[in-house]
């Protein structure tokens, strides 16, 4: 893969408007898949030589994500300058691919339901406060899951789920690595990194209301519109080392990756959207130009 036939992608949420930060992720990315094509005034990203520019909406968070979010995510994307590739991938539009993708993990043998609520995990693991290994063991998610469901027989976790409990699937993550071995993948800055999904325990993939998760929508999705180059900040770097082992459980292609540093407001803690950072329309509407916020993320 050369870098002007990069494919590469950005992939909000439309639980909010978009602020600076996602102005320098959505730049960013359609700069790797167009090198050099980022000049003011002109129209970037879907006519990359060779490259292609995607924009995805991960709306599978049925209780946060809006339409109306949708349609101001693609405006602000406009109007800062930047086109892509049509049709736009609605995640909520796709369940039949992730649940596709579930399937062939349940044919493996290391998926497993988990009927645990947040407070009967939490007093699990602090219910093993003689077992350091237990309590002790953090992940980019929070706690490790400490096994809980993993000890149910077939037969209570039928009963459970015919009584309609609530549960999520639960990977066998350490199964999942015995059978692949070791992975690694490549980081722009990184370099080559050896995969360690353990990190993660064992990652919910779905929930009985939501037929997939983050993890595993990304994954597939990447997969299946070609995705070459995953771009995007490095507070998801972790998040790499659980989708690389779903690649190889599901053979998936494996891309390049580029984790790229965070924009961080005065106090130096990174823009997010709970804590109101300047969005784009309020730049518009403060009578900004494209051109200059485009500069005021470093990309003049």
């Amino acid at each position: 893969m050369t870098i002007d036939k990069a494919t590469t992608r950005f992939a909000p949420s439309p639980t909010g408007y978009l602020h600076l930060g996602h102005a320098f992720s959505a730049l960013f990315a359609a700069q790797k898949a167009s090198p050099g094509g980022l000049a003011a005034n002109k129209k970037v990203g879907r006519e990359a030589p060779g490259g292609r520019f995607i924009v995805r909406i991960e709306d599978i968070d049925r209780t946060r994500c809006r339409p109306e979010f949708t349609a101001a995510i693609l405006e602000d994307l406009a109007w800062l300058g930047l086109e892509w590739e049509q049709p736009v991938r609605r995640q909520s539009e796709h369940m039949n691919d992730y649940q596709a993708a579930l399937a062939r993990l349940e044919a493996q043998g290391i998926i497993y339901p988990c009927f645990c609520t947040r407070a009967d995990i939490a007093r699990e693991i602090e219910s093993a406060g003689a077992a350091p290994h237990l309590t002790q063991r953090m992940g980019p998610d929070g706690p490790i899951y400490p096994g809980i469901c993993r000890r149910l027989s077939l037969d209570e976790a039928a009963r459970r789920k015919t009584a309609g409990a609530a549960f999520a699937l639960r990977l066998k993550t350490d199964e999942a690595m015995a059978r692949t071995g070791t992975l690694t993948w490549t980081d722009a800055e990184a370099g080559v990194v050896t995969a360690q999904p353990e990190l993660f325990g064992d990652v919910v993939l779905a929930r009985k209301d939501t037929p997939t998760s983050y993890h595993l929508s990304v994954t597939v999705d990447d997969a299946l519109q070609g995705v070459t180059l995953v771009t995007r900040g490095q507070d998801l770097f972790a998040a790499t080392h659980i989708h690389r082992l779903l690649q190889a459980l599901l053979d998936l292609p494996v891309p390049a990756y580029h984790h790229h540093s965070l924009l961080t407001g005065e106090d130096g803690a990174r823009l997010a959207k709970r804590d109101k950072a300047a969005t784009l329309r309020s730049l518009r509407e403060a009578g900004r130009t494209p051109a200059e916020v485009r500069a005021m993320v470093g990309f003049a």
